[in-house]
């Protein structure tokens, strides 16, 4: 089965007790939140003080995903605040290996993400440290964007990487993932389907996560 990551971004914060209760409840098996910051990518989107709302009803894993400029300056909040999973791009960290070394630190799963001009050779010598690489498949800081094709050929290169380097990081997509793209996705290698507007504008959330978890 895929594993899904919800991505709150596109939820109801009017009804986020009801939003979070429903993802509990559905064949998903992460929360997604995306943490921009206005100065990495040209949006603000939430902090601290929502992560740990989530935290405190969600029954699965909060996986965080930073599109923030200088993110090693907030990995123990983002820890404290809850997160399982920490993700950070590697165009926002000077000293990537220092970046993984401490979110791990901190008992947190690492991931590094890339955008979508990024080639994944970048990843080459540090893929063997992560527990996650996420390919953006929109250009990262709104969510409803088209899905970017290329991303197929990125997944398929990054499989043979991890492959190549031994590594048991799960590969992860991000941006306009939905019924009609994820088998292929999953053909390509990935392993971890990140979705939000697809899910939260269907009329039955739950079962549109079911199918996509079974595709």
């Amino acid at each position: 089965m895929n594993k899904i990551a919800v991505s709150i971004l596109n939820c109801n914060f009017g009804k986020l007790d009801f939003e979070v209760e429903m993802i509990n409840h559905s064949d998903a098996e992460w929360f997604h939140l995306d943490i921009m910051d206005g100065v990495f990518v040209p949006n603000i989107s939430f902090g601290f003080p929502l992560i740990q709302t989530v935290k405190s009803k969600a029954c699965k894993p909060l996986d965080v995903h930073l599109m923030i400029a200088s993110p090693d300056r907030y990995i123990k909040e983002f820890k404290a605040a809850g997160a399982d999973w920490l993700t950070v791009h590697y165009e926002a960290c000077t000293h990537l290996h220092r970046s993984v070394q401490n979110i791990k630190q901190e008992g947190m799963k690492a991931g590094v993400a890339l955008n979508p001009h990024s080639p994944v050779s970048l990843l080459e010598d540090i893929v063997a440290d992560l527990d996650l690489v996420l390919l953006m498949s929109v250009n990262p800081g709104f969510g409803g964007q088209a899905f970017i094709e290329g991303v197929y050929d990125r997944a398929a290169r990054l499989r043979e990487l991890l492959d190549k380097k031994g590594s048991k990081a799960l590969i992860q997509v991000d941006g306009g993932v939905d019924t009609g793209n994820i088998a292929r996705l999953a053909k390509a290698g990935v392993d971890v389907f990140v979705v939000g507007s697809f899910i939260f504008r269907a009329a039955d959330p739950i079962q549109t996560i079911k199918e996509l978890s079974i595709r």
